[in-house]
Formats: structure tokens, C-alpha cells, sequence
């Protein structure tokens, strides 16, 4: 498996990373891997993009210093804090009609265990009221991780964000945020590795979901420059 680390040196170029390896996993057919921590952001969904209050929200976020950006996949409003971890599992297909639910459950599977080598006893699912609302979510003390995918002809895009720390700083900035595209939440609901018990530390838990989805098999680490 291709695993590449780090963040590139701004959030375009980041999103290009990951766009790149998704055209190459359909090129070559072999699988590849990012866990990282992205910049500091509101990532919005479309769906929030066509709500009639996207504008105060993209405002309430920035006013709170996340600067919004807009995601192809997934479906609400994603804080990021510079801690907070994204993965991107890129997968060989050669059917687009085929494999979607095994794929989700692959990666809920997939990011429960590695969240338990690292202290944290996870379940699928989330607490009623969590930020971006969807089946193909992880809990422990609240919502930890979602899980959103993209198919396109060759390869498939698994994707995610797992929260490390800083829940109490994420549930405060997303409530005005959904208050703003009028989504129901709870901020009790954000949960977090540190907040389950685990190692509240980046790295340490984006190099156990590396391992948990490189699963023993060889791997080739490419790392980029983070400058950001």
C-alpha cells in the first residue's frame, strides 16, 4: 500500500493531494493511504453550501477563526482544529455498483480498532444531535469519527475525520454554525479520543489508524513538506 504523510503547504494544494491519489489508485490499481491533521478549518458540505443560512454560518465560523472551505464528499459541517485527524483510503474498483456498504464497513471496522490500540473502546454509531449526522459514524463519550465515500470510475474514495482532542473547542464553534443552516446539535455530543480516555496525542493516533488500515501488509511512505 502507498501511504502518504503530512499536509501540503496550503489547504488547496492539500486537497490536491488527495485528489491525485485517488486519480493514480485508478490508474495503477494500488491502494493508498493519508492520515493527517489538516489546517484549521470549517469544512461545510453541500448540502450546507444550499441552505439559506450558509452565509451567517461561514461567518459564525470565521468570526471564530476557521475559515470555511467547501468538500466534494460528505455531508455537514466539519471542524478542524489543527489537531483534529482526516484519512483518505483510496481503493481499486472494478465495478462502481458494487462494494459501496462493504467498503463503509470496512472503515468503521478500520477505525474502531485502531482507536482500541490506543485506549479507546469505540462502537459504531453516534449520539443523537452529533455534527455531520450519518449511519457510518464512531462513538465513544460522544461522536469520535464519520465516514463519507466517493466512488468514480476505477477507485474508490474512503474518507473520514477522526477527533483527536479539543472537543469543547469544536462543540462551541459549531454551535452557531448549525444554529445558522438550522441542523439540530447537541454539543455534548462531540466526543473525542482524549475525551473517551485514549492518547489524546495526533501522531501517536493517526499512526494507529495507518496501521490498522495498512492491516500487515507492505507499505511505501512518501512524506510531504508541511508547511502550513
Amino acid at each position: 500500500m502507498r501511504v502518504v504523510r503530512g499536509r501540503a503547504s496550503d489547504r488547496d494544494a492539500d486537497r490536491e493531494v488527495t485528489a491525485t491519489l485517488l486519480e493514480d489508485v485508478a490508474e495503477t490499481g494500488v491502494p493508498a493511504l493519508r492520515v493527517w491533521s489538516p489546517a484549521r478549518q470549517m469544512a461545510f458540505g453541500r448540502r450546507d453550501t444550499r441552505a439559506d443560512g450558509y452565509d451567517a454560518a461561514r461567518e459564525a465560523a470565521e468570526e471564530r477563526g476557521y475559515p470555511a472551505i467547501e468538500r466534494s464528499v460528505g455531508g455537514r459541517a466539519v471542524a478542524y482544529t489543527g489537531t483534529t485527524l482526516a484519512f483518505a483510503h483510496a481503493r481499486p474498483v472494478e465495478d462502481m455498483r458494487r462494494g459501496l456498504d462493504e467498503r463503509y464497513d470496512d472503515a468503521v471496522a478500520t477505525v474502531i480498532r485502531g482507536l482500541e490500540t490506543v485506549g479507546v473502546d469505540a462502537e459504531r454509531g453516534e449520539p443523537p444531535d452529533s455534527f455531520c449526522p450519518g449511519a457510518h459514524s464512531v462513538q465513544s463519550a460522544g461522536k469520535i469519527a464519520g465516514i463519507a465515500q466517493r466512488v468514480r470510475k476505477g477507485a474508490a474514495l474512503v474518507s473520514g475525520c477522526v477527533l483527536v482532542a479539543d472537543h469543547e473547542e469544536i462543540s462551541g464553534v459549531l454551535e452557531p454554525v448549525y444554529e445558522a443552516l438550522s441542523v439540530p446539535f447537541d454539543p455534548g455530543s462531540v466526543g473525542s479520543v482524549a475525551r473517551a480516555g485514549g492518547d489524546g496525542d495526533a501522531e501517536t493516533v493517526a499512526r494507529a489508524l495507518e496501521s490498522a488500515f495498512v492491516d500487515g501488509r507492505e507499505r511505501t511512505v512518501e512524506q510531504l513538506s508541511d508547511v502550513s
